[in-house]
């Protein structure tokens, strides 16, 4: 599995978090990974889940970071796709040292493109702007 793969797995794993409260996502985590469409290996779903884990980990620092950087928006108007794009793509700029900043906007972008509404993809790309 590609790295962009991996990306869009952990991805529609935090989407999760909008509609489960944080006491349920080790189940919800669980019936991710028994769905007939994730084809990740045992490693790949070790990493997948090593990764989710220190998102969330991290998250209410993440949604503060994007609340101070985002001027007319906060978390809580921003649509469910972008927020977690978003998330995903401010985590890896602060806190994975692997992936250098313009990697993870340009994968965030991506993700809007083919998850997100029209405007996702620029939504995204400005927010993220913010962060280079």
């Amino acid at each position: 599995m590609s790295r962009r793969e991996m990306r869009e797995q952990i991805f529609k794993l935090l989407f999760r978090i909008e509609f489960n409260p944080r006491e349920e996502m080790a189940e919800q985590e669980a019936f991710f990974f028994d769905d007939e469409e994730n084809n990740a290996g045992q490693e790949e779903h070790a990493q997948i889940s090593d990764k989710f884990n220190r998102i969330v980990a991290e998250l209410e620092e993440i949604d503060q970071t994007l609340n101070g950087k985002v001027e007319g928006w906060n978390t809580d108007r921003m649509g469910k796709v972008d927020l977690t794009i978003l998330r995903l793509a401010v985590y890896e700029i602060l806190y994975d040292e692997e992936i250098p900043t313009r990697v993870a906007i340009n994968e965030a972008v991506e993700l809007a493109k083919k998850f997100g509404q029209d405007s996702s993809a620029s939504f995204v790309n400005g927010v993220l702007a913010k962060f280079a």
